[in-house]
């Protein structure tokens, strides 16, 4: 077996139907590990799990809105029981809202945690149990540029991004006995479902283009190369990290000399 091959592993991938979350669930395939895949829409579920059996491995699949953390368990369980247990967690599945401050609900403001943190804790909470008790597993939680920098209008997405990435170390810390790796995948101005309405203005695409380095914006599959490592035994020594896929934004920017 390589370094990174995921041949006999048992992959959950929790918001793995759109974007980054589909890009990782078939990464993870391609890599050789049987993956099962949360969401919330059943049409999506059905088109994901195909895809991944094409590639000649098993699928899984369950219906799951993460903010309802109390349906959690029953869900872990349900693909426990159809893939045998779970030997890597991805937890995807995230949400945002942009407008200033002044102008959130506080139904707006769970509305967002509940999915971005709530629901990834509790995840994590669930899957760890069995990791525990085998003394092996490995989380990523996706955060993003958010989880350090500062950007207007989204102060409850980088709230909830900033908690998951110090929940993430505080993890790794706590279950680094158990042979437990957490870290956190945090991708750069990637083109996904969630922003697609971004792209469409002419200036933020530009704008984007010119603060990364690369030049250019992230595309979906851009994380899954550190999704399989991460999932890897190559990671064996890497815990609770956050590392940063952006294209050499988080490393600085061109200035006009």
């Amino acid at each position: 077996m390589g370094l990174f091959d995921l041949s006999g592993k048992r992959a959950f991938v929790v918001g793995g139907t759109r974007s980054i979350g589909r890009a990782i669930a078939l990464g993870l395939a391609q890599a050789g590990a049987a993956v099962a895949v949360a969401a919330r829409t059943e049409k999506d579920l059905a088109e994901i799990a195909a895809s991944i059996e094409a590639l000649n491995v098993r699928a899984a699949t369950v219906a799951l809105d993460v903010s309802e953390t109390e349906k959690i368990p029953r869900a872990v369980e349900e693909i426990t029981e159809q893939l045998g247990g779970i030997d890597i967690l991805v937890n995807v599945a995230g949400t945002t809202i942009r407008q200033p401050i002044e102008e959130f609900t506080t139904e707006e403001y769970d509305s967002i945690m509940d999915v971005n943190f709530k629901g990834t804790y509790f995840m994590c909470q669930a899957v760890g149990k069995q990791m525990m008790e085998r003394q092996e597993g490995k989380i990523i939680n996706i955060a993003s540029l958010a989880t350090a920098i500062g950007l207007p209008k989204i102060t409850v997405y980088s709230g909830s991004k900033g908690a998951v990435g110090q929940f993430t170390r505080s993890l790794a810390v706590e279950w680094a006995p158990y042979n437990i790796q957490v870290n956190a995948l945090a991708p750069g101005f990637v083109a996904t479902d969630i922003n697609a309405k971004s792209w469409e203005n002419v200036e933020f695409k530009d704008w984007v283009e010119n603060r990364t380095p690369a030049g250019r914006v992230g595309k979906s599959e851009d994380m899954t190369g550190t999704a399989v490592f991460l999932a890897s035994a190559g990671s064996n020594f890497v815990t609770g990290q956050v590392i940063y896929v952006d294209g050499g934004v988080m490393a600085g920017s061109y200035w006009p000399l």
